[in-house]
């Protein structure tokens, strides 16, 4: 948001629940997260106020690849992505005073074939317990693993920074 030149301040919500319903898949797991996160939020909005909140998952053959609970998952997970295509999906809920706009971002990432011990250099040093998926596209194995990106390369971040900016304007306009 600061490199959008728009003016923020990051607040905590009383969300940490990251279940979501079993007929939920792909974009709209990361859509229901990002709007139960703003659901969360219980203090009222000032009439210029927005709160924009999202939620990031990795999806795999089928399959959600959350954050890894232990070193053993993080390997596996990398190692499942290592030479395959996989998706990120970040749902983004955007809510002011009177109205609210939700959606998500798709980004299609291609890894190439990794070693085993790229894969185990990459879990002892970086450590990516806290990521979806296992890993950061902008720490090392982004640098090695990542051959192709087809999408937004800020949603595989967190934050799909060129969508995010034009539907604020949309929901800014409609006020």
């Amino acid at each position: 948001m600061k490199e959008l030149g728009i003016p923020f301040r990051v607040v905590e919500t009383e969300h940490s629940n990251e279940e979501y319903p079993v007929d939920l898949s792909g974009g709209a797991i990361a859509q229901y997260l990002a709007e139960h996160k703003s659901g969360s939020y219980r203090h009222p909005l000032e009439a210029r106020q927005i709160l924009l909140t999202a939620d990031t998952i990795v999806w795999h053959r089928e399959k959600e690849l959350g954050k890894p609970a232990s070193r053993r998952e993080a390997l596996d997970m990398i190692t499942a992505l290592s030479g395959d295509t996989h998706q990120v999906f970040t749902g983004v809920c955007l809510r002011s005073a009177s109205q609210r706009r939700s959606f998500y971002s798709t980004t299609d990432v291609t890894f190439s074939t990794l070693l085993v011990e790229e894969i185990t250099h990459y879990v002892d040093q970086y450590r990516p317990y806290d990521k979806a998926g296992a890993y950061g596209i902008q720490e090392w194995i982004g640098h090695i693993a990542v051959e192709k990106i087809v999408g937004s390369y800020f949603n595989v971040m967190g934050l799909p920074v060129q969508k995010v900016y034009c539907e604020l304007k949309k929901l800014i306009a409609a006020k």
